[in-house]
């Protein structure tokens, strides 16, 4: 297959192409490169992609129409794997516009895109867990109403799925949302949990603790997501019923597990107690995450098999390597 894969350079995006190229599949990898946070990290994810056989990779914002439309050239593509955004809860109270840019004007560019590309079999797009915010009941289902989450980033994602079921109806476009549940693991994102935790650990520095700990998290291992998005872009597209063609999945592991909780197995990784300093969190944090995973399950197999005790070990080996500690 030939795949475009935005947000090639990120998280997520940089673990699937790395996938898809050893699955024999050709990647084109669009990524903006911004300093959202430390761009080294990124350039380290892009360099174990470059020079594969398969792999082309273009700099260009999705939010500039004409940037990305030349990024992806001519050539048409079997499936779109949309993953780039302005990610982070927290950062939406410092620039909120970021976050209109990428996941608002920027998925609309995707829209637009896809709709124009001819012998398009499907798009795969990023969506979020906190489009839940607090009102869903636990286990979250995809057919809860979902229209209250609490940051703003959240409601940027909830907007995305509402754009993308519209252009699912007007124009028929093959479209597949993946709220993803607090995705974890090497090459990670430094703004999350997990990392900070481990910095502080490992450095003998203070962590700042919200709600008391008691905040619950569905941690979601990398490899676990990635199989799931790779099998979903392999699977010839199925609508069910006569409704527009747009689906909606939780890829998360349900099992939530307290903040308190993840800093104990940080500790039993790292061998080095926390300092913990208990603080008032920000606006925009969720009391919970829980993915209820029945329907992903049901059309792709899918079933996470890491708990967090085998996940937080790996992510520090890789952490110490990486920083060479």
């Amino acid at each position: 297959m030939k795949i475009l894969l935005t947000g090639a350079a990120g998280f997520i995006g940089s673990h699937a192409a790395t996938v898809f190229l050893d699955r024999g599949h050709t990647v084109t990898g669009i990524d903006s490169l911004n300093a959202y946070y430390d761009p080294a990290l990124k350039q380290g994810r892009l360099a174990r992609l470059t020079g594969r056989n398969g792999f082309r990779f273009a700099q260009a914002d999705i939010a500039d129409a004409t940037a990305l439309k030349r990024a992806a050239g001519d050539e048409p593509y079997d499936v779109i794997v949309h993953l780039a955004a302005q990610a982070g809860v927290r950062y939406a109270l410092t620039d909120p516009s970021a976050y209109t840019q990428s996941n608002l004007v920027g998925h609309h560019n995707m829209l637009e895109l896809a709709r124009h590309m001819k012998g398009l079999g499907q798009t795969i797009y990023a969506s979020s867990s906190s489009v839940y915010g607090n009102d869903s009941k636990a286990p979250f289902s995809e057919d809860a109403r979902a229209d209250k989450p609490v940051s703003y980033y959240g409601a940027t994602k909830r907007a995305g799925e509402m754009m993308a079921h519209s252009y699912s109806e007007l124009f028929g476009l093959k479209l597949t949302g993946l709220r993803f549940f607090t995705v974890y693991g090497r090459w990670g994102r430094p703004d999350m949990a997990y990392w900070l935790f481990t910095e502080a650990v490992l450095k003998g520095l203070p962590l700042k603790v919200f709600g008391q700990g008691l905040l619950k998290r569905d941690f979601t291992w990398i490899d676990d997501i990635v199989s799931a998005v790779v099998r979903m872009a392999e699977t010839p597209f199925a609508n069910e019923g006569s409704g527009a063609p747009h689906r909606v999945y939780n890829l998360g592991n349900s099992r939530p597990q307290e903040v308190l909780s993840l800093i104990r197995i940080i500790e039993n990784a790292c061998g080095k107690q926390a300092i913990i300093e208990h603080a008032t969190g920000p606006a925009g944090d969720v009391n919970e995450t829980y993915a209820d995973v029945s329907r992903a399950a049901r059309d792709f197999g899918f079933k996470p098999s890491t708990t967090l005790e085998e996940g937080i070990p790996r992510f520090v080996e890789w952490y110490r390597d990486f920083y060479k500690l």
